[in-house]
């Protein structure tokens, strides 16, 4: 009877796996055998494009571009915040008043609502065209840090 001094088939296979990078490849390699495959860990929640969830330590400065602006999530609301010019920080509640739909941030000093097109000025929030009939709500925030915080 002759003996193999190589690798084993299975050690193969699962090295083949493990480079393949195939999900759930790893559970079949085990030495164990039986048993269900480990679930896989969920994904991190990703926010959507534009948005973020302030944590504590605020929206870091180099995020807001200047003349433009972010939406945060604040608690239980959606604040967007903008730099006007540079160095200059101001919040405003990114719910257009003519019906609640959240804003977009800042394209050429512009706060547009997407739903009807109201139109606010991003330095002031100041209504620029309806058919909202009131401008943004300012939200207060301050700069601590390096960090845009929502107060």
């Amino acid at each position: 009877m002759s003996t193999t001094t190589g690798p084993s088939r299975r050690t193969m296979l699962c090295g083949l796996a493990v480079a393949l990078t195939a999900p759930g490849a790893l559970a079949a390699c085990s030495s164990g055998g039986g048993g269900a495959p480990a679930a896989a860990p969920a994904p991190s929640p990703t926010p959507a494009p534009g948005t973020e969830t302030t944590v504590g330590g605020g929206t870091p400065v180099s995020r807001i571009p200047v003349g433009g602006g972010t939406i945060v999530t604040a608690g239980d609301r959606e604040v967007l915040l903008v730099q006007p010019t540079a160095g200059e920080f101001k919040g405003f509640d990114a719910s257009c008043p003519h019906q609640g739909t959240t804003v977009d941030p800042p394209e050429n000093g512009v706060i547009t609502c997407p739903n009807h097109f109201s139109q606010f000025d991003a330095a002031t929030g100041a209504l620029r065209k309806g058919p909202a009939d009131t401008g943004l709500t300012e939200v207060p925030v301050s700069v601590m840090n390096g960090t845009v915080q929502v107060n």
